[in-house]
């Protein structure tokens, strides 16, 4: 009788593959739909800015524009990100994005205020789980030496969205193009390219980590040995793997023995984060517009600023394995903090856009950081619910950001509020700084289980 492949080897066997094409192949098809999550994202604010004037809103009616959609992604983040631990990645990647092709589409068309919302809330809620996905996946498939690197220039196609958001935005939305206003054309853009990375996402396999946690080892092994046989060179043998067992651990062991300790962490980082960095995003527009420029100005200075998005995930890519993730995320987040002090503060143009740029620079070799970071430190049975969960929290607070800021930018002023922010960001370093665990370098199974062994339930067998 045939031995089954173990987790270890499969694991093991993973790791020690060298970065083909398929890989790149994985890693491009995964970005682009990173892209047009963080196009989304970043649309809120270019909206925020547009339809305050088109359709008169008031400083409330202007947040649940910015906010609508991060609602949306506070539930679904929940949903979708504890469902791809319980039903497998790639089923997940496929529905959220064909969800929210749809949803865009139809926001398109949104005759008032009234539906927009909804439909912004119905489109975060299909993408709520995107980004925790592709971190959970890339992380299964990626090998050791090698995972952040790779994660990040997946990032760094995907931040490609931010700018082209904010140019698009100024190039759409001062006037109607084929008989509808140019902000619509923004929202068909988005859901036309997520459609065709719908149909790249279909030849997607399903993670093999993922399997081997579920007991489907058949297809497991099938899945590695194919991309085992895209190698040309001979193979190193296996390195020795910590064995992960076919489990099922319980969201309540998440706060279970050592694991406490990494889900406070995650949850009081997830909180913070979003201040210093979508913050910056969602706003940047408005606080331009408040400084003084008109909608065309802010948004196209928001679109120069917004290119170190892309920038400062490449600048991540050769310093992401050199540097232990854990300081690489304190470092990154002091940049921010101080960066947007001056952009607060600053009168001058070129100054408030050499700061903003600095910020967004500052701000990707953060976000990659804690992406890859996140996804490194709990076990692939509850990988995606955990992170997903933690993630989440940012959500919400990017949700409520808009109601605190957009009131305290009126009565304080630009300065007072990125004050605010680095504040926050300071905490948020402390939080890594003394409860985060070191990651670098470190296999996935090495990294889940070190000093963090719980009591677990067994997983049915399935076939």
């Amino acid at each position: 009788m045939a031995m089954e492949p173990s987790a270890p080897s499969i694991a093991a066997r993973l790791d020690r593959l060298p970065v083909t094409r398929w890989h790149w192949m994985l890693i491009t098809v995964v970005g682009l739909g990173a892209f047009f999550d963080l196009y989304e994202i970043f649309l809120g604010g270019v909206l925020g800015s547009v339809l305050a004037e088109q359709w008169h809103l008031d400083t409330n009616e202007k947040s649940l524009v910015i906010s609508s959609a991060f609602i949306g992604m506070f539930f679904g983040a929940i949903g979708l990100g504890v469902a791809a631990d319980r039903f497998g990645r790639r089923r997940l990647f496929l529905m959220n994005l064909g969800l929210f092709s749809l949803f865009s589409l139809l926001t398109a068309f949104a005759p008032n205020l009234e539906v927009f919302l909804a439909l912004r809330l119905l489109s975060g809620l299909a993408l709520g789980a995107e980004l925790t996905l592709l971190d959970t996946y890339l992380s299964e498939f990626m090998p050791r030496l090698g995972r952040g690197r790779y994660i990040a220039w997946s990032y760094t196609i995907g931040f490609c969205g931010v700018p082209v958001a904010a140019f698009l935005g100024g190039r759409f939305v001062a006037q109607q193009h084929l008989v509808i206003d140019g902000w619509r054309w923004l929202l068909i853009f988005g859901a036309t390219g997520a459609l065709i990375v719908w149909l790249m996402r279909r030849n997607l396999p399903e993670s093999p980590r993922w399997l081997i946690a579920h007991g489907r080892h058949d297809e497991a092994e099938l899945i590695v040995a194919g991309i085992e046989a895209t190698v040309r060179a001979p193979l190193p043998s296996p390195a020795p793997t910590p064995e992960e067992p076919a489990v099922r651990l319980t969201i309540t062991q998440m706060f279970a023995g050592a694991y406490r300790r990494r889900t406070v962490m995650l949850w009081i980082f997830q909180v913070l984060q979003t201040v210093g960095y979508y913050g910056f995003g969602s706003l940047a527009p408005v606080v331009l517009h408040a400084k003084g420029f008109n909608v065309v100005q802010s948004l196209g200075y928001a679109a120069i600023s917004f290119l170190g998005y892309p920038i400062g995930s490449a600048l991540s890519i050769p310093i992401i394995e050199r540097v232990e993730r854990k300081w690489l995320i304190v470092g990154s987040a002091l940049t921010m903090g101080a960066s947007g002090l001056i952009f607060g503060y600053a009168r001058d143009t070129a100054l408030i856009v050499s700061a903003g740029f600095v910020l967004t620079c500052a701000s990707n070799v953060f976000s990659n950081a804690f992406h890859i970071y996140q996804a490194e430190i709990f076990p692939t049975s509850i990988r995606s619910s955990a992170v997903s969960i933690a993630y989440s929290l940012s959500r919400a607070t990017s949700a409520i950001i808009p109601f605190i800021a957009l009131n305290a930018l009126e009565d304080f002023g630009p300065g007072t509020v990125f004050a605010g922010s680095a504040l926050i960001l300071v905490v948020l370093c402390l939080d890594v700084a003394i409860l985060g665990p070191r990651t670098t370098g470190r296999g996935l199974e090495t990294t889940a289980q070190t000093d963090a062994r719980v009591p677990a339930v067994p997983e049915p067998r399935t076939s």
